[in-house]
C-alpha cells in the first residue's frame, strides 16, 4: 500500500531508529537530470506523518549544495547533545565527501556543513555508519579505495590495508558487521565480496560466484547472524541474490531467483531477519522470506526502475523506493486496496476545478480488471509476534513462552522454542486446610478434627458452632445440645434437692409414724354454700358446673382434680380457663409444655430467649416436628434479631441438619467471601453432611441450590490451585445442573491419567455434527410414489446360527413382533415416523454363490416388473459378515431363497386402493443375503405377487425347475473379504402365497438363519409350531452414547475422503464389526481401564489426533485380555490407521 510520494528525481535517506519524528532525506541525483539540465543540487529534509492522509511531503528543511549526491547517509553522531539530529554524509563527484549537521539544516540557522574532504578519485559510491560507533564513518569511491573516517577528527581517514583489488575497481556498496564492530564488507562489479577486519588492517575473507556472470549491485549484513550476508546481481545474465555464510564460503547458501533482470538495491530488515526488500530492472520491487525462499509481498509493476529502497528504521512495515522517473514512494508492507487512494486522488483533482460549486458525480465506465489488491505478507512478521506471552490455564495453570536467553546469532537455525508450563498457588494456607478436611473425610475421624477446630477457635460463637456440630456425630445428641445450651438434669437435682430434701424427709417421718386409728365418719354438706352446692353437683354427676364453681372460688387445684375425673375436654377447657385467670412468670411456659403447641412458642416468645426456646424444643417436640421448628426459630432469628443473632440462628439449622440454610445463613454474614472464609464453611457443610448421611444414609442427603452453587465455588477454587481430584471429589455426584456437569467433566479430563479406571462422566453439551452428513444411497424419482427409509435397521450384534425368531401366525397384528421390531429400531437412532422400513438381511449366513442357468438365459427377455432406472431395491448399506466359524455348509435354491425375502409395502399402478386385501398376518420368516453376497442390491429379490405384466411361463418354469445343490466347504474368510459381483437378473414371482395380498411388515431385523438345506433347517410347519422367541437388545448406557458418536462420524468423514473402492469396503466392514463393541458397551462386560481407554481414543478422534489415538489403543490392548478386546480392538485400529493415513 502506498502511504506517500515525493516527486524528486534524488537520493533518499531514513532518519535513524532514535529520531523522532521520522524525516526523510533527499539529495538531488547525479545519476538524473530533470527537464532544466541543472547540476546544481539540493538536500532537503522532509517529515513523514503518517496521520496526514494525503500522500504528500512536509518539507522542514532545504540547503543548496554544491554538488549532486551518489549517496547519502544518516548517523546518530552527535545525538546524544541536546536538540540533536545526528548527521547526514553525502557522496559526491570527483571524490567528495560532504558532512551536515541536521539540527542546522531544520533550524535554518548555523552553518550546516560540518566538513568536505576530496580524498577519493572518482565518485563516492558507498556510505556506512557504523552501529556501534557512530563516530566512524566508511566512504568507498574509485580505484578500490576505502577509507575510515574518524568525526572527530577529519583530517586523516585510516586504510584498511592496501587496495585489494587488482585491477581496481569500483566501491559499489559498503556495510558494517551488525554484531561485530570491526568487521567491514565492500563488494564489487568483478562479483566478489571482501570482508575487513580493522584490527588487523588487512582482508580476512573474499567471497566470489564462480559463474563470473555475478555483477555485484548491493550487500547487506544479516540484523543477527554475524557471519551471513546477502549479494545481489545486476546483470541481466544472472539476476539472482545470494546468500553467504562465511563459515561455508565456497557456495552460497541459498540463492533467490524470481527477477528478470538486474538487480539493483537490496536492503534486509532490521525488524525481522527473514524479511529482505529488492528492486530490478524488470520494474519489479519483491520481499522476500529469507528462511524459505519465496517471495511474501510484491508490488505491482513500477513504470520505471527503482534503483533504491529502504526500510524505515523506525516503522517496520515502511519502506522507501526510489524510481529513475524522478518519483520517491512510501509503502507499507500490511498490504491494502488502491481503490482508497485513487478516490482521494480523484477528489483532489475535483477540488481544483469545482469553483465553488460541486462538480457532477463521475460515470466510472466499467473495469475490466478489478482494482489492485496488494496482498499483505503471507505470515505475520516479527515485529507483530509476541516475544513473550502468558495465560492462565485451567487447573492453575500458567503457560508461559519467550525469547530464548541465548543471544540469537549463537541460537541454532532450527531452535525448540520452550512452552512452560506452571503450577500457580496462591492460597497456600486455603489449600491445607482444605488437606486436612479431605484427610479427616477419607479417614472418617471427624470427632478429633472437630475438637481441633474447638480448641483453636477463639471466638466464642464459633466455639459453640463447632461443639454443636460435634455433638452430631455422636450418639444422644439431644441431651448433649441441651447441655451445651446450659440445662442438664444433673445440675437441675442438684439445685432442686437443696429446696426439698427438708420437706421430703418431713413427710416420709409422717408417714412411718401413721399409726392407724378409728376414722371419724366424715359428712356430705348439702347447705346452701358453696361447698353445699359443690356437694349437690357431684351428688347428680354434674362436674362440669361443679368445676365451674371451683373455678370461681379461684380453688384451682380442686378444679384440676375434678376436671381429671370429668375426662379430657373437661380437663382442657378447666386448664384453659386456669391460664386465663392464673397469670404468672411461667404460665406461659406451664401453657406450651401442656398444651404441646410449640410453633405457636417459636413464632410468639421473646428471642432473648431463644435457648430456652430451641431446650424446649429439644426436649418435648417429635422427630417429624423439630427440623421444621428449628428452622422455623433460626430463621426468625434471622430476620428479627441483628447480627449477633444471625450468626447464633446457625444452631437451630446445626440441630435441624438443614445445610442449605446453614449455606445461606453464612452467605448473609459474608458478602464477600475471601476463600478461607469459604473452606471455613465447606468444613462445617461437609461435616454436617457426614452426620446426616450417619443418620439418613448416603441418599437421604441432598444439596439444595445454595449450597450447589458454594460447593461449585469451592470445587473451582481448588481446581484454580491444582487441587483436581479433590475438586471433583466435592462435586454433587446426582446434580444435573449444567454448570456442574461441565465442571465434573473439565475437572475429569484435565487430570489425565490420574483417572484411568474411573468412570467418564457424561457429556455435558450436545453434540452437533459439523459438515455434510453422508445419506445411504436411493431412488429418488420412482414412478410408483413410494418411499424407503433412509435409515436401516441394525442387524443382531451376534447372530444366532440355526435360531430363527418365529411370529405365530394369528390374525391379529402381533405385538411382540411390532414391540421387538421397534425396540431394535430404536437402539441406536430411528427412522421418521411414516419412513417404511427396508429389508433387513441377516448377518449370520453366507449364501450360496449360484445362478440359475434360466435366469441367465432370460435375462435380456424378462423385463424390469416395476420399471425402475437401475437396481432394484436400491442399494442399502451392506449387511455385516459373520464370523469365520459360523459359515456352514449351504445349498439351496433362488426360489427357496426367495421364499424366505418379505415384502415391502407396495402401492402398485392400476391398482385400486379396494383390491388390495386386509393385510395377511405378519410372517418372520429368516432371511440371508441376496445372491451376490453381503452388499449386493438385491436386484428384483422381492417377490411381486399380483402384477398383471409378469408372464407366467417363466415363473411356473422357475418355480419347478430342478436345481442342482452346491456344497460348499467350510472356508476361513480373509481379512479383506470381497463380497462377489452382485446378481442384476430380473428374479419375479419367486412366492407361492396367494395374489393380491402385500405384507405390510418387514422381516424382524437382526435375525441369522442358516441356508435352505443346511444342517438344523427348521421346516415352515415346525417354525409355526414353536413359541415366539422375543429379541431384547438393551439400550446404550448414556455414559457410552459418546463412544458411538465419535466413531460414526469417523466413519462417515472417512467414507467421504475415501477415493478408492478398496478402502471404502474396508470401512464399510469395520462399521458392522463395530457392532460387538456396541453390544459389550449394552451388556456392561467390559472392564474399566478398557472402558477408559475407548473414551480416551474417542476423545483423540473428536480432536483428530489419530496418531495418538493409536497410541492409546496400543496401550490398552497392552494391559488388557485378549479374549475380551479381541473382537471389536483390531477394527477400531484399522479404522484409526485409514483416518490416519487420510488425514496425513
Amino acid at each position: 500500500m502506498k502511504l506517500k510520494e515525493l516527486e524528486r528525481p534524488a537520493v533518499q535517506v531514513w532518519s535513524p531508529a532514535s529520531q523522532c519524528p521520522v524525516y526523510l532525506a533527499t539529495g538531488t541525483s547525479a545519476q538524473q537530470l530533470d527537464a532544466s539540465f541543472s547540476t546544481n543540487g539540493t538536500l532537503e529534509i522532509f517529515e513523514v506523518d503518517f496521520r496526514d492522509p494525503s500522500l504528500d511531503l512536509k518539507r522542514k528543511g532545504v540547503l543548496s549544495a554544491s554538488s549532486r549526491f551518489y549517496k547519502l547517509i544518516w548517523g546518530s553522531f552527535g545525538n546524544g547533545l541536546p536538540e540533536a539530529s545526528g548527521v547526514i554524509a553525502g557522496g559526491g563527484n570527483n571524490g567528495m565527501l560532504t558532512l551536515y549537521n541536521v539540527t542546522h539544516i531544520l533550524s535554518s540557522g548555523k552553518e550546516p556543513v560540518i566538513a568536505q574532504r576530496q580524498k577519493h578519485t572518482g565518485a563516492v559510491r558507498a556510505l556506512d555508519f557504523n552501529p556501534f560507533q557512530g563516530h566512524l564513518l566508511a566512504t568507498g569511491a574509485s580505484d578500490s579505495e576505502i577509507f575510515i573516517w574518524d568525526l572527530n577528527n577529519l583530517n586523516v581517514p585510516m586504510t584498511p590495508g592496501s587496495k585489494s583489488q587488482q585491477p581496481p575497481e569500483d566501491i559499489k556498496a559498503l556495510a558494517w558487521n551488525r554484531q561485530v564492530q570491526h568487521i567491514l564488507a565492500s563488494a564489487h562489479p568483478s562479483g566478489k565480496a571482501v570482508v575487513w577486519d580493522l584490527r588487523k588492517n588487512e582482508p580476512i575473507i573474499k567471497v566470489s560466484d564462480h559463474s563470473n556472470r555475478m555483477h555485484s549491485s548491493g550487500l547487506a549484513w544479516h540484523p543477527e547472524i554475524a557471519t551471513q550476508l546477502v549479494l545481489c546481481s545486476e546483470d541481466d545474465r544472472l539476476p539472482v541474490i545470494q546468500l553467504w555464510d562465511l563459515r561455508f564460503a565456497s557456495s552460497p547458501l541459498k540463492v533467490l531467483e524470481s527477477h528478470s533482470r538486474g538487480i539493483l538495491s537490496v536492503s534486509w530488515s532490521q525488524a525481522d531477519p527473514e524479511l529482505l526488500l529488492s528492486s530490478a530492472k524488470d520494474n519489479q520491487i519483491l520481499c522476500w522470506n529469507l528462511g524459505s525462499g519465496e517471495v511474501v509481498y510484491k508490488l505491482p509493476t513500477q513504470s520505471s526502475w527503482c534503483f533504491d529502497v529502504q526500510w524505515c528504521p523506525r516503522d517496520p512495515p515502511v519502506f522507501s523506493a526510489a524510481s529513475f522517473d524522478g518519483w520517491i514512494s512510501l509503502y507499507s508492507v500490511m498490504g491494502r486496496s488502491w481503490e482508497v487512494q485513487q478516490i482521494r486522488q480523484a477528489d483532489k483533482i475535483s477540488s481544483s476545478f469545482s469553483k465553488g460549486q460541486p462538480l457532477p458525480p463521475l460515470q466510472v465506465p466499467e473495469q475490466v480488471a478489478q482494482a489492485s489488491l496488494i496482498p499483505p505478507l503471507k505470515k505475520p512478521p516479527k515485529w507483530m509476534r509476541r516475544p513473550a506471552g502468558v495465560s492462565f490455564a485451567f487447573g492453575g495453570k500458567l503457560v508461559t513462552f519467550g525469547l530464548p536467553s541465548t543471544p540469537a546469532h549463537q541460537v541454532p537455525q532450527l531452535c525448540l522454542r520452550l512452552v512452560f508450563v506452571s503450577q500457580v498457588t496462591t492460597e497456600s494456607e486455603f489449600l491445607r486446610r482444605s488437606a486436612e478436611l479431605q484427610e479427616s473425610l477419607g479417614s472418617g475421624n471427624l470427632l478429633n478434627y472437630c475438637q481441633n477446630k474447638i480448641e483453636l477457635t477463639s471466638l466464642q460463637s464459633e466455639k459453640m458452632l463447632w461443639q454443636f456440630l460435634k455433638v452430631t456425630l455422636e450418639q444422644d445428641s439431644r441431651v448433649k445440645f441441651l447441655k451445651l445450651l446450659g440445662y442438664s438434669k444433673d445440675e437441675l437435682q442438684k439445685k432442686a434437692s437443696k429446696h426439698i430434701t427438708e420437706e421430703a424427709s418431713a413427710s416420709s417421718t409422717f408417714f412411718d409414724e401413721l399409726v392407724p386409728q378409728s376414722m371419724t365418719p366424715w359428712e356430705i354438706p348439702i347447705t346452701e354454700d358453696t361447698d353445699g352446692l359443690l356437694s349437690q353437683a357431684l351428688l347428680l354427676g354434674e362436674l362440669g358446673p361443679a368445676v365451674e364453681l371451683c373455678l370461681k372460688e379461684e380453688r384451682f387445684a380442686d378444679a384440676i382434680i375434678l376436671a381429671q375425673a370429668g375426662g379430657a375436654d373437661l380437663l382442657k377447657q378447666t386448664q384453659e380457663c386456669y391460664w386465663a385467670k392464673k397469670k404468672s412468670r411461667i404460665s406461659s411456659l406451664l401453657a406450651c409444655v401442656v398444651r404441646k403447641n410449640w410453633k405457636d412458642m417459636v413464632c410468639t416468645c421473646s428471642l432473648q430467649n431463644w435457648r430456652e426456646a430451641l431446650a424446649l424444643l429439644l426436649t418435648y417436640s417429635g422427630p417429624e416436628k423439630f427440623p421444621e421448628l428449628c428452622d422455623m426459630l433460626g430463621m426468625r432469628m434471622e430476620q428479627e434479631g441483628g447480627r449477633a443473632l444471625t450468626s447464633e440462628a446457625r444452631l437451630c439449622y446445626v440441630c435441624s441438619g438443614n445445610v442449605e440454610q446453614l449455606v445461606e445463613c453464612w452467605a448473609k454474614c459474608h458478602q464477600a467471601s475471601s476463600p478461607l472464609a469459604l473452606q471455613d464453611l465447606m468444613e462445617k457443610v461437609m461435616v454436617l453432611n457426614r452426620s446426616l448421611e450417619l443418620l439418613r444414609g448416603p441418599d437421604g442427603v441432598s444439596s439444595g441450590p445454595a449450597t450447589t452453587y458454594r460447593v461449585t465455588q469451592y470445587a473451582n477454587l481448588l481446581a484454580a490451585q491444582g487441587s483436581l481430584a479433590t475438586a471433583m471429589s466435592y462435586l454433587p455426584r446426582d446434580c444435573t445442573q449444567p454448570p456442574i456437569q461441565q465442571l465434573r467433566d473439565r475437572l475429569f479430563h484435565a487430570q489425565g491419567s490420574g483417572v484411568m479406571g474411573q468412570q467418564c462422566p457424561p457429556f455435558p453439551f450436545p453434540r452437533v455434527v459439523v459438515g455434510a452428513t453422508p445419506h445411504s444411497k436411493e431412488a429418488s424419482s420412482y414412478r410408483l410414489g413410494f418411499q424407503f427409509s433412509h435409515q436401516v435397521p441394525t442387524p443382531s450384534l451376534r447372530p444366532r446360527i440355526f435360531t430363527p425368531l418365529v411370529t405365530p401366525l394369528t390374525p391379529s397384528h402381533s405385538s411382540p413382533y411390532q414391540s421387538s421390531r421397534m425396540h431394535n429400531i430404536s437402539d441406536y437412532g430411528s427412522p421418521g415416523p411414516q419412513a417404511a422400513q427396508p429389508l433387513p438381511l441377516g448377518p449370520g449366513v453366507r449364501p450360496a454363490l449360484f445362478e440359475p442357468p434360466l435366469l441367465r438365459e432370460q435375462k435380456a427377455q424378462v423385463p424390469n416388473p416395476t420399471g425402475f432406472p437401475g437396481t432394484w431395491p436400491p442399494p442399502g448399506p451392506p449387511p455385516p459378515m459373520a464370523p469365520p466359524d459360523t459359515i456352514q455348509p449351504v445349498s439351496a435354491s433362488l426360489a427357496e431363497t426367495a421364499q424366505q425375502l418379505p415384502l415391502l409395502p407396495v402401492r402398485l399402478p392400476g391398482l385400486s386402493p379396494m383390491s388390495f386385501q386386509s393385510p395377511a398376518p405378519p410372517v418372520s420368516f429368516p432371511v440371508t443375503h441376496p445372491p451376490g453376497g453381503p452388499g449386493a442390491p438385491c436386484s428384483n429379490a422381492l417377490p411381486t405377487t399380483g402384477l398383471s405384466t409378469v408372464p407366467p411361463g417363466p415363473q411356473d418354469s422357475l418355480k419347478n425347475a430342478p436345481v442342482p445343490r452346491t456344497n460348499l466347504q467350510r472356508k476361513k474368510l480373509p481379512e479383506t473379504f470381497m463380497p462377489p459381483a452382485p446378481i442384476t437378473t430380473p428374479v419375479m414371482s419367486l412366492t407361492s402365497e396367494p395374489r393380491g395380498v402385500l405384507y405390510s411388515q418387514p422381516s424382524v431385523p437382526g435375525v441369522g438363519h442358516a441356508p435352505p438345506g443346511a444342517p438344523g433347517e427348521l421346516s415352515l410347519q415346525q417354525l409355526q409350531q414353536r413359541p415366539p422367541e422375543k429379541v431384547e437388545r438393551k439400550e446404550l448406557p448414556p455414559e457410552h452414547r459418546s463412544l458411538k458418536i465419535s466413531f460414526d462420524k469417523l466413519l462417515r468423514r472417512c467414507s467421504l475422503s475415501a477415493a478408492d473402492l478398496k478402502t471404502k469396503r474396508k470401512l464399510d466392514e469395520a462399521a458392522q464389526r463395530l457392532e460387538c463393541l456396541y453390544e459389550k458397551l449394552c451388556h456392561g462386560t467390559l472392564s474399566p481401564h478398557v472402558l477408559a481407554g475407548l473414551h480416551e481414543v474417542a476423545r483423540c478422534v473428536d480432536a483428530g489426533s489419530f496418531e495418538q489415538g493409536l497410541a492409546v489403543h496400543a496401550q490398552v490392548v497392552g494391559c488388557s485380555s485378549f479374549s475380551e478386546v479381541s473382537s471389536f480392538m483390531p477394527v477400531l485400529k484399522a479404522i484409526l490407521t485409514i483416518a490416519h493415513k487420510l488425514h496425513t
